[in-house]
């Protein structure tokens, strides 16, 4: 009898654990000098946001704590209005209201974006041409005269303007999510669910849906920063928050009529839009590298 000489098999290298992929996508997030200092902004934001009672030593309605429009001193760090209010606890209160701000904006901008250009890249035909024909001619105007057109409509306040900050970057993630669909849909994966016989709802929601995440994610970290900026505008033009409200751009529209008495009160609202705006963009910028597969690998 011929002895069988048994071939050694060769192992399989396991597939990387959710643990260690989440740590290889923060070591090349973090990667970013740029990435670390948005996130380090952000952190900062939010903790102020959350602990606005503990941080602010007074209400950020409460007038005649201090002297009207006094400096920057000691028992008021960012001095004080027309008002006598404490602008550093109006500032520190207004963070609550530029997070919810950007969040809600972005957010109903997205699920309406993302699901106009699933069913528009999805289906084709007669449907994808009226509806990114509508995007094209929303895309023809710039977000803030659709801001205002629908803060017109609707009228003045916080909400209005969150709602069309909102509507008017609804394009820009329609438009994203329809490219990204029609890169799927011709990949093997997708082909061969739909050759299988799965349903429609499963092949947009299972399937399609969970990878162009990517894409989505980044454009809707950096469409924080634009919202910011647009509710901000509006509220500066006297459409969005109105007074007493703490938000930012409403402060700094209060102070350009004290600009040469009190400089302080158009210089601390301004810096503080400008550092939101700069940590959401510095994070979208690593979160864009830190999910380009190539940079990962």
């Amino acid at each position: 009898m011929t002895q069988q000489v048994s071939t050694p098999i060769p192992p399989v290298a396991p597939l990387p654990r959710k643990g260690k992929a989440f740590r290889q996508f923060l070591q090349v997030l973090f990667r970013s000098p740029g990435a670390k200092i948005g996130a380090l902004i952000l952190l900062l934001l939010v903790i102020v946001a959350g602990f606005a009672p503990v941080i602010a030593p007074y209400a950020p309605t409460e007038m005649g704590v201090g002297g009207n429009l006094q400096p920057p001193s000691a028992a008021h760090w960012f001095g004080t209005d027309e008002f006598g209010r404490d602008l550093f606890s109006r500032i520190v209160y207004g963070s609550r209201l530029t997070l919810m701000t950007g969040i809600i904006a972005v957010g109903i901008s997205m699920t309406a974006g993302v699901l106009i250009g699933l069913v528009a890249g999805y289906a084709g035909g007669w449907l994808e041409s009226i509806l990114m024909r509508a995007m094209d001619v929303l895309f023809s105007f710039t977000e803030t005269l659709i801001a205002l057109a629908a803060v017109a409509v609707l009228g003045p306040s916080l909400t209005n303007a969150m709602i069309a900050v909102g509507i008017s970057s609804i394009p820009f993630y329609a438009r994203a999510t329809y490219g990204a669909v029609l890169v799927e849909k011709n990949k093997e994966y997708f082909k061969a669910a739909k050759a299988i016989g799965a349903k429609h709802f499963r092949l947009l929601f299972r399937h399609i849906l969970p990878n162009i995440l990517s894409p989505i994610i980044v454009v809707a970290t950096v469409g924080v920063s634009v919202a910011v900026l647009s509710a901000s505008a509006l509220s500066f033009l006297g459409l969005g928050a109105q007074p007493p409200s703490p938000e930012w751009g409403a402060i700094l529209a209060a102070g350009r009529d004290f600009f040469r008495r009190a400089p302080w009160m158009t210089t601390f609202p301004g810096l503080s839009i400008a550092l939101a705006v700069l940590g959401f963009n510095l994070l979208g910028d690593g979160l864009r590298e830190a999910l380009d597969p190539q940079q990962r690998s």
